[in-house]
């Protein structure tokens, strides 16, 4: 009974979404038409991003004619946005703070979900703590993998840059990584830990959805290049709110979502899209801080010296929350 109480609420907050973003009148209606109608955002190999590739009808119900999504490798996702390469998107936090940390035009808008990463490990692994002199798989260094599992090594007393032996690889052979052994642990975001598990390889050590001190941060953020939110600030405000609205629907509608990511060729596998749309807690960013997610990262990796800045003044040469808290008060959940 519970679950048709469920079924039943969700298709009814389908209807409201579907009324809300139809009819009239639309506060979006109200604010200023978008600076420019063209948006740039990162396509990524994760999917726990899912909310960017949802919100691309409701980006051109804010006015954005044409939406790109620019197809970024593993390796220089980051470095996207400080280019000008991408205008607007989502990614983990860390990255975005070592940019931050270097001067580059980087500026956080707001906090989306928390949990995607899982820490897989083999044989005797069974903690961060047991990594130490193990191979460690990411995808480069100073990427949201290498920064993300630095935090955690350093939280536990390890020294990432000493005490792990670091393995790169694509993210596309996470599984044989460890299937064939040239790995003892990796760490991975959907939908590496969906595929590892259904393959039942490795096993489960962090999952930062659940495991506290990381489940009370976000890990993605929406972020953008701080000159594109300069020159257009109510590009930015529809960019967000579309991808916000986007957030609501993967977490009350997770087949809808995951079928839009493989009907548009965002990823291959409905299974892991459905699973990863039903695991990560996208319904929390009305709850959580991002402030305090940019001061919890800033503070573990100016522990292993991958910062030099303090955490006041990342936050305040790298955030800009008014949009966030205007849209908190419009999209009341």
């Amino acid at each position: 009974m519970a679950r048709l109480t469920r079924r039943t609420f969700l298709r009814g907050m389908a209807a409201v979404t579907a009324a809300a973003d139809l009819g009239r009148p639309r506060r979006s209606e109200a604010d200023a038409p978008p600076e420019r109608t063209r948006l740039r955002l990162a396509q990524i190999a994760g999917i726990c991003v899912a909310p960017q590739y949802v919100a691309a009808e409701l980006l051109r119900l804010e006015g954005f004619t044409e939406v790109e999504y620019v197809t970024i490798a593993d390796t220089n996702t980051y470095a996207a946005f400080a280019s000008g390469n991408v205008d607007l998107s989502m990614a983990f936090v860390a990255p975005f703070l070592v940019q931050v940390d270097a001067g580059l035009p980087i500026t956080l808008l707001a906090g989306v979900h928390i949990g995607c990463f899982e820490v897989f490990g083999t044989g005797d692994i069974r903690a961060i703590r047991d990594l130490k002199g193990k191979r460690v798989g990411i995808p480069a260094f100073e990427t949201a993998h290498h920064l993300f599992l630095s935090s955690m090594a350093a939280y536990v007393g390890l020294d990432p840059r000493k005490d792990i032996r670091w393995v790169t690889h694509q993210t596309v052979d996470s599984a044989a990584l460890l299937l064939e052994g040239k790995a003892d642990a990796l760490i991975g975001f959907p939908p590496v830990p969906q595929e590892l598990r259904a393959k039942r390889i490795g096993h489960v050590i962090v999952n930062s959805a659940i495991d506290r001190p990381w489940s009370q941060y976000f890990c993605c953020t929406i972020a953008a290049n701080k000159n594109f939110v300069q020159r257009n600030p109510a590009a930015t405000k529809r960019a967000v709110r579309a991808i916000l609205k986007a957030t609501d629907v993967c977490a009350l509608e997770p087949e809808r979502a995951a079928r839009t990511m493989v009907d548009r060729g965002f990823t291959k596998a409905y299974d892991y899209a459905l699973a990863t749309m039903k695991e990560i807690p996208y319904d929390r960013w009305r709850v959580y801080n991002p402030e305090d997610s940019v001061r919890f990262y800033s503070l573990r990796l100016r522990e292993v010296g991958m910062l030099k800045g303090t955490p006041q003044r990342l936050i305040a040469e790298g955030t800009d929350w008014r949009f966030l808290n205007e849209l908190k008060g419009e999209l009341k959940g």
